[in-house]
């Protein structure tokens, strides 16, 4: 019958619709919900493909430390291994005054290669840096360091040895001033601090940064960096209890300096600041005992 709904066609609520304004509202609501919603999607691939933004700071990693890793520190260890050896070696073996010297610039030569090698793959963003703090850096801590070496010599009771220089003649020779006097102030700082608490130092905390914290890879690097900074000394002929302490505070406080500051020169400075109040009280000694 006409007047019967069709099976066809499915009954329907008329209350149920919406005016077509209100339709066409939501219809525009919804158009621009899924366009705001695109315009965020893109915003944030966006993002996601932008750079990051440059580290000015080797301590945060990136890419001026990422060929620091084990493969320099393993270079820096293999190296450092084989001049000890071979300078023992020297020392033992060939009788002649030359023996000790050479000794000493096999063990610098072994230091210097993994410098080089490691400087010449990158530079750590940050650590050739100087500022006039670094300056005072040195000055104060490497006077404070040398006057707590000779309080701590005197614990025993006895009064400090006074340092001296070898003489031939009563006068120093030019092998003296160079090995004894020149040496320690200008080239041992240097390459000390730069194998120790560049290389070293660095690399193990770059290696160790991300699976442990910056603090954990941090107190490593520094432990680390002064007992392989104590052992070659030991080796070299530092033995006595003071003189172990002492290089301790030495290493311990330049490897401070370096993961606080960022910077190597600090360092250098309270090296060189060290053994240049040794050597200086040394020649005045020799000058006018």
């Amino acid at each position: 019958m006409p007047d019967q709904p069709s099976d066809a066609a499915p009954a329907f609520d008329v209350w149920s619709l919406k005016p077509p304004a209100a339709a066409g509202a939501a219809q525009e609501g919804g158009v621009e919900q899924v366009g705001e919603a695109g315009e965020a999607d893109d915003s944030r691939r966006r993002s996601r493909r932008q750079p990051h933004e440059a580290r000015t700071d080797w301590r945060l990693g990136g890419r001026t430390v990422f060929r620091w890793r084990e493969s320099v520190l393993a270079v820096a260890l293999v190296s450092l291994g084989v001049s000890v050896l071979l300078g023992s070696l020297v020392a033992a073996v060939w009788p002649s005054p030359w023996a000790e010297a050479s000794a000493t610039v096999i063990l610098w030569i072994g230091m210097l290669v993994p410098i080089v090698w490691a400087f010449t793959r990158s530079r750590p963003i940050g650590l050739l840096r100087f500022r006039a703090l670094d300056l005072l850096y040195g000055v104060v801590l490497g006077a404070l360091l040398r006057t707590t070496q000779g309080w701590i010599e005197g614990l025993d009771g006895a009064p400090a040895e006074l340092p001296g220089l070898t003489q031939v003649d009563g006068e120093l020779t030019f092998s003296t001033l160079v090995l004894d006097a020149v040496a320690p102030v200008v080239a041992v700082p240097l390459i000390e601090e730069f194998f120790f608490r560049a290389v070293i130092l660095i690399a193990l905390y770059t290696v160790l940064r991300r699976p442990f914290g910056k603090l954990t890879a941090g107190f490593a690097a520094a432990l680390v960096s002064t007992a392989l900074f104590v052992l070659v000394h030991g080796i070299s002929g530092v033995s006595d209890a003071s003189g172990v302490v002492s290089l301790s505070l030495l290493g311990l406080v330049c490897s401070l300096l370096v993961l606080l500051t960022g910077r190597i020169w600090a360092a250098v400075l309270v090296h060189a600041v060290y053994n240049a109040s040794f050597v200086g009280l040394a020649l005045l000694i020799s000058a006018f005992g």
